[in-house]
């Protein structure tokens, strides 16, 4: 006979939240392994000793990775997610007999006492820390890269340079960011002097990709290839210029962590001469393909075919002619060398040289360092760093599809710094529990 199932409400249920949890889910994983009660010892200063109990900041941050693991961008939802949700209840401390806190006690927290300890970046470095102690973290072979995440900027919000004080009579957001550039905030970079720029988010560039225009930041990853562990993250401008200087901040910084690499993989953005010059100074091989223009010449001769002579401070061209040290480049890094007219004039080589009235070559300044990195070019390490790149566009599809963050939700570059760490925060943990769970010490762990 067919079962019917009515609709009844007991008035006493037998339940235990604990017994509801699988033992392989995530946040099961997660909360056995990892300890944050840190994060209340870091807080500790910010809270008064007298007045109402608040809201534990463990709750707050357990809550916070809860939303960035399963791509939850909205507070509302995320408490919505964890009143109805057993596992995501359970995982933040709360019982089903108490209320899950409003909406606004994030943003006074988020943007008070975290924002001020500074707690969103620490407890990135504490899981990487954590990785490295459980021997999950390499750190030997690392790949940097950065991918773009549209800034919450409306692109028909667009201004010049020279329309921002006019802008900053309607808008909150301008006032706050002209005073920070009269402050000098280490944080934000001075914007140039023209350019387009977004009357809600100034911080936020300009940016085409995909064609497709809109503000934008970086988010910018240095991860261990081994593990495919996030060791650092940096937000900045989605100018290209800040890719190399970022790379070089996070590797200063992971330093800190006891990280010694021997080698980097990064893409083309990352060839300029001063940065490969820097890697080859730290004792860190560059497996970078170099910005390098000597090969585009079509049926020309190339700067190979040039001969350097130190003494003269000189090139003699594949005719012997001298091409000789004319100035300084105004814009790269480099000097230019060129023959004079009379030389060229009439020589039986021209056509395969040069259709100017002269031949000039551009040496960059660190061309010694170019030449160390063409030649490593060829190693067996080189090509396995840039066959591991796709490591790091892995993390960077696991961002922006699963975790959904395509585009940050508040502004500013602070926040969207607070957003990434947030975010590789809940991928280092995954990739952590999962180690540890496959047979590794629970000990090693815990803080204490």
């Amino acid at each position: 006979m067919m079962g019917h199932q009515p609709r009844e409400e007991s008035l006493f249920y037998s339940f235990r939240l604990e017994d509801q949890i699988p033992e392989t889910h995530l946040l099961r994983l997660i909360d056995r392994y990892v300890d944050f009660s840190f994060v209340r010892d870091r807080l500790q200063a910010f809270y008064s000793s007298t007045g109402r109990p608040s809201i534990d900041p463990e709750v707050l941050l357990r809550l916070l990775l809860v939303g960035y693991r399963y791509g939850i961008s909205s507070e509302r939802h995320l408490l919505d997610e964890a009143r109805m949700h057993l596992a995501r209840r359970w995982f933040t401390r709360l019982g089903l007999d108490q209320e899950v806190p409003d909406h606004s006690t994030f943003s006074k927290n988020r943007h008070g006492r975290f924002r001020q300890a500074g707690v969103f970046r620490e407890v990135f470095e504490e899981i990487v820390r954590r990785c490295v102690t459980a021997g999950l973290v390499e750190g030997l072979h690392l790949t940097v890269d950065g991918t773009m995440v549209y800034a919450n900027a409306s692109p028909h919000r667009r201004v010049t340079r020279e329309q921002l004080a006019e802008v900053a009579q309607v808008s909150h957001t301008v006032p706050e960011y002209l005073a920070d550039l009269e402050r000098q905030n280490p944080v934000a970079e001075p914007p140039p002097a023209s350019g387009i720029m977004s009357a809600t988010d100034p911080d936020a560039t300009w940016a085409v990709k995909w064609g497709r225009a809109g503000f934008a930041y970086y988010d910018n990853y240095l991860i261990d290839n081994a593990s495919r562990v996030i060791v650092d993250v940096a937000a900045t401008p989605a100018r290209f210029r800040h890719e190399s200087l970022a790379a070089r901040q996070m590797l200063e910084r992971i330093g800190r962590l006891g990280l010694r690499p021997e080698s980097l993989g990064a893409d083309k953005a990352y060839g300029s001469g001063e940065f490969v010059a820097w890697l080859l100074g730290q004792g860190i091989e560059p497996h970078i393909p170099l910005i390098d223009r000597r090969h585009q010449t079509g049926q020309r001769f190339t700067r190979d075919q040039f001969r350097y002579a130190p003494a003269e401070h000189a090139y003699y061209c594949p005719q012997g002619q001298p091409l000789r040290y004319r100035r300084a480049h105004p814009t790269a890094h480099g000097d230019i060398y060129s023959t004079t007219p009379e030389q060229c004039r009439g020589c039986p080589q021209k056509q395969r040289c040069t259709p100017g009235v002269v031949r000039r070559l551009f040496v960059h300044r660190e061309e010694a360092a170019r030449e160390t990195v063409r030649g490593l070019a060829g190693t067996p390490t080189y090509a396995r760093s840039q066959r591991e790149r796709y490591k790091v566009e892995a993390l960077f599809a696991e961002l922006k599809q699963r975790l959904r963050l395509g585009r940050v939700r508040l502004r500013r570059l602070w926040n969207a710094a607070e957003q990434f760490h947030l975010a590789a925060t809940a991928q280092n943990l995954k990739r952590l529990v999962q180690f540890v769970a496959r047979g590794q010490p629970v000990g090693i762990l815990s803080t204490t």
